[in-house]
């Protein structure tokens, strides 16, 4: 993904379907999927990546395999350059905030998504502003979730940290808070921090 200046991103996806706590965005470029954990925004409102796919652009219908007699994977699309108009890549975001005026809410919006509004991955410096503060934990831990919870939250914390000057800092602050969060589910609060160095 690029940012003009290390802040203006450019638009990497649109919103296909939304709902209240999440929505799905098609991607302009295949294969081009913003990671496990990203800090998304469209609009107003923020999300964060919870599950990514590619696939036939016809409900049912999968894409056969067309590589036997092909040298590389590069070489079955330039053999079969209709491939890339034939498949999609989207990727679904649970929504963790909106900003309201300047204000930043980490709860859910008063409204979904737009169909067809744009998205964008955020840069650091907006992650930064984002992660000052961790409401958006307890929503991902109680979010019916496509990927594991304790995989998403790990992922989005280490995606979340190199945005900050001292990014172990903020990942102790986040073990604190996760610590209380999670104060009665040990197991689970194991397996995040374990991951959070990974």
């Amino acid at each position: 993904m690029r940012f003009i200046n290390n802040q203006s991103p450019d638009k990497i996806a649109e919103v296909i379907e939304a709902g209240t706590t999440q929505f799905t965005a098609q991607c302009y470029e295949l294969y081009e999927l913003p990671p496990l954990g990203s800090l998304v925004k469209t609009g107003d409102i923020y999300g964060i990546v919870a599950n990514a796919t590619t696939a036939g652009l016809e409900p049912g219908r999968k894409p056969i395999a067309r590589g036997r007699d092909e040298a590389s994977e590069e070489a079955v699309y330039r053999s079969s350059p209709q491939l890339t108009k034939l498949l999609r890549s989207e990727f679904t975001a649970v929504v963790v905030g909106y900003k309201d005026g300047e204000n930043l809410r980490q709860y859910l919006p008063p409204n979904p998504a737009r169909i067809h509004a744009f998205v964008y991955l955020c840069p650091p410096g907006e992650v930064r502003e984002f992660s000052q503060t961790f409401g958006f934990l307890n929503i991902l831990a109680n979010a019916a979730l496509p990927a594991p919870t304790d995989e998403l939250i790990a992922a989005a914390l280490r995606r979340m940290s190199p945005a900050h000057e001292d990014s172990r800092a903020f990942l102790v602050s986040a073990g604190k808070e996760l610590a209380a969060l999670l104060s009665s589910q040990y197991d689970q609060l194991k397996s995040i921090l374990g991951r959070l160095t990974s």
